[in-house]
């Protein structure tokens, strides 16, 4: 690209990642990046999220919920990420991507400017929240390969951030995700 990125970084007044946001279903992932792109917009932060949800309706929905769909549909992902990364967005993506080599391979694709943000919540907690009634349809037999209950999640190994969204409301979580950006000089400089 002719335009380099310190060029959009001078244009918009601040810097670009990607925070990747990885959880169980019905941790908070889409909250949390809902309520923190509120705040960014608030701030004259140029951000977009990338819902794991909304993607399998479009770009994905081509995808099913094998090992071998959700691979393709974290690489989608992360590809689409790195374009909007690199054009000078903060990329907000909320998605379950349960497996670590998946994880990895999105780290390989977006390079450096991806963080890795894991959503604790304990799956007692999901269950109840249960925002599709997705649990409830996976007990019974109604959904196969279910994250959690058919198929494994594997938290991550060494995330740049855990939120503790059991434990935690939605606004304090917000504010440990702008206090890691603040702390690790990523450039927003409207914070």
């Amino acid at each position: 690209m002719k335009i380099k990125k310190e060029e959009r970084k001078n244009l918009n007044g601040h810097g670009s990642c990607i925070l990747w946001f990885t959880g169980l279903s019905g941790s908070g992932k889409s909250t949390i990046t809902n309520y923190l792109e509120e705040h960014l917009f608030s701030l004259g932060v140029h951000s977009v999220i990338l819902d794991g949800d909304n993607l399998r309706h479009g770009l994905n929905c081509d995808l099913g919920f094998s090992e071998e769909d959700r691979y393709e549909n974290i690489r989608r992902i992360s590809e689409v990420a790195k374009i909007l990364n690199e054009i000078g967005l903060v990329v907000l993506v909320a998605t379950i991507s349960p497996l670590q080599r998946d994880r990895e391979l999105s780290r390989s694709i977006c390079g450096h400017d991806l963080y890795e943000i894991y959503v604790s919540c304990n799956m007692e907690e999901c269950v109840k929240r249960d925002p599709k009634g997705l649990y409830r349809k996976a007990k019974k037999g109604e959904i196969t390969n279910f994250t959690g209950i058919g198929s494994p999640y594997e938290p991550p190994l060494n995330p740049h951030l855990v939120l503790e969204s059991d434990k935690k409301n939605v606004k304090d979580l917000v504010r440990e995700v702008i206090s890691f950006l603040n702390q690790n000089n990523i450039e927003l400089e409207h914070l």
